[in-house]
């Protein structure tokens, strides 16, 4: 029966290895978009449409696939109205992941084993919305409820991080934890929004930012501030990897042409990129942090809607700049002096599965489990091929067995069965082929593995204190 109790566990050792192994693991999300204000104020949604759709650009995507106008998508439309648009495109998405996590949601949140369509619309609706507006499904009880441990938020160096404060202070049992993520620091390609970022990080730490050096030197003052607020965890969202020749002379000059308002060129750009990149992984090793490198995208495709409804809201998709040589020299020269830091490579050209699979490979030095790590399936391909695709290729190039497993990258906090449709399809996975005799069927040992890819290589790899 679809959705059962035994989703996608198509035989006995997967049902064991999920039932008794997997399932009551604690979730670990090290890498997620939660706003750390709604956590702080442990906010009250006044709808499942609040909850569910709003910011949720995969949904906006299928929605407008499915001929729906904007307005029910990130316009004026009311929430009940963008719900029943959403019910009328949930049955057009069958083999796509969005089926899967809408029932998974309905189900683990709000006990509802319908499925949505246009004709179950407005009562689900109305349940929903109406749990939702009790305290049992706040912000913070949604995460309780999915037995979460840790959540890393995505945030900018010149944030306070001020909301993390006060969760902590709050006494939160949930760590919520910052994440250093400083695109806009090297964002060369913009003069204007450089400069514009530049004079909010020299009014953050009160630096009067006039070359590189006091450059450097702001940053680092937000990145000790960081580690003070908890961050352990860099993450970097990228095209590509950017590792050109440079000298101290040229990002000096370079940097003064940026201050000057003054554009540059193709050159300049690669060269001030790539000096960045090995300043923030050098900060990362010189404090024990993890560096997340989020490699392929190719952003705002669509410049009629960019300027409609602005970034992120699902005009992104997969690009195909070549990484191999690039990454190779950045993870090299870092390496070189011994400061590479633990790192974690997520691609979104499943074609490069294999490459980092081999890549990370050639940089484990045995000082840690795992060191370099090939992230989980991630955006585009976070649903079940792409999972199981990326799982293959670690597993035939490296160790499936040290890996840090799942993380929602999401928005919402109705996004922790995600933990769960990994979990399901990495115990489909093992078992498949337990059955079949490829392996041993030694559960004792197995079991293990699968608590250790769900929950514990996480813990024991990011330098963050987390109780079991």
């Amino acid at each position: 029966m679809y959705m059962d109790n035994d989703f996608l566990l198509l035989n006995e050792t997967s049902r064991r290895l999920y039932h008794e192994h997997a399932a009551a693991m604690p979730i670990y999300d090290y890498h997620c978009h939660l706003p750390p204000k709604q956590i702080a104020e442990d906010i009250q949604f006044e709808n499942i449409t609040q909850a569910w759709l709003y910011g949720d650009h995969y949904k906006w995507r299928a929605m407008r696939t499915n001929g729906v106008a904007e307005r029910y998508c990130t316009g004026d439309a009311s929430d009940w109205e963008k719900f029943e648009k959403w019910a009328q495109t949930v049955p057009y998405a069958i083999r796509n992941p969005l089926y899967h996590w809408t029932h998974l949601e309905l189900r683990r949140y709000f006990g509802i084993e319908q499925l949505l369509n246009p004709d179950t619309a407005k009562a689900i609706y109305e349940k929903c919305s109406e749990m939702t507006n009790s305290p049992e499904f706040s912000a913070r009880n949604l995460m309780r409820k999915m037995n979460v441990r840790i959540v890393c938020t995505t945030d900018d160096p010149v944030d306070t991080l001020e909301h993390h404060q006060k969760i902590k202070a709050d006494g939160f049992e949930i760590n919520v934890l910052p994440t250093w993520r400083p695109d806009k620091g090297m964002a060369a390609e913009n003069i204007p929004a450089l400069n514009d970022w530049i004079d909010m990080l020299s009014a953050t730490t009160d630096i009067d930012i006039r070359d590189f050096s006091d450059y450097m030197k702001a940053l680092r003052k937000r990145h000790d501030f960081f580690h003070t607020v908890g961050c352990r965890i860099s993450d970097h969202g990228l095209e590509t990897v950017y590792a050109a020749a440079y000298t101290a002379a040229d990002i000096n000059s370079i940097f003064d042409k940026i201050r000057s308002r003054k554009d540059l060129s193709d050159e300049e750009q690669l060269k001030f990129k790539s000096a960045m990149m090995v300043e923030f992984a050098l900060m990362d090793a010189e404090k024990g942090w993890v560096q997340q490198l989020h490699l392929g995208p190719m952003r705002n495709n669509n410049t009629r809607m960019f300027n409609k409804v602005g970034p992120d809201t699902g005009f992104d998709s997969i690009g195909d700049c070549l990484t191999a040589q690039p990454l190779s020299r950045f993870l090299d020269a870092l390496d070189k002096t011994d400061r590479l830091p633990k790192t974690i490579l997520y691609n979104l050209n499943p074609r490069d599965n294999e490459m980092l699979a081999a890549m990370i490979g050639n940089f484990q030095d045995g000082s840690v489990p795992g060191k370099l790590q090939f992230g989980a399936g991630w955006w585009f391909l976070d649903q079940m091929d792409g999972m199981i695709r990326q799982m293959n290729a670690l597993s035939n190039l490296g160790l499936l067995s040290r890996f840090v497993g799942m993380l929602t990258d999401s928005r919402s906090f109705l996004s922790y069965p995600r933990h769960e449709y990994f979990r399901r399809i990495l115990c489909h996975l093992l078992g498949e082929e337990v059955e079949k005799g490829f392996w041993p069927n030694d559960m004792t040992w197995l079991g293990q593995m699968v608590k250790n890819i769900c929950f514990t290589n996480a813990k024991t790899y990011f330098p963050i204190d987390v109780a079991m």
